[in-house]
């Protein structure tokens, strides 16, 4: 159930989550995956994470390019565009807004 929860609440904020990975630099989706799970979110499998990453594109907010690669399958890289950099700063702000209020009601119920 406590897994069932946690994917529910990361749908809300994944895209904002995504463009904050892309911040370091351009990256493709399997690394996108391995630091958000790294950061403790769990894995985010390809069935969930690039869907988001071709929403983000066809907003505008990540470019894409598929490179060869010399041993494997090519790659397809993301980074963000200027209006990626503009929304990533305007979303956190209203996130860290919206987890400021959900903290306030929490610590309502926390005993003291």
């Amino acid at each position: 159930m406590a897994t069932d929860r946690r994917a529910s609440w990361l749908k809300g904020v994944l895209d904002l989550l995504v463009l904050a990975t892309l911040t370091e630099g351009e990256n493709y989706g399997y690394e996108i995956a391995k630091t958000l799970a790294a950061s403790g979110l769990g894995q985010i499998k390809g069935g969930t994470l690039y869907p988001v990453l071709n929403r983000l594109e066809e907003a505008g907010l990540v470019a894409a390019e598929f490179r060869v690669a010399e041993r494997g399958p090519g790659r397809r890289y993301y980074r963000l565009t200027a209006e990626g950099h503009a929304t990533l700063a305007e979303q956190s702000r209203l996130w860290r807004s919206f987890d400021e209020s959900v903290r306030s009601v929490l610590d309502r119920g926390e005993p003291a």
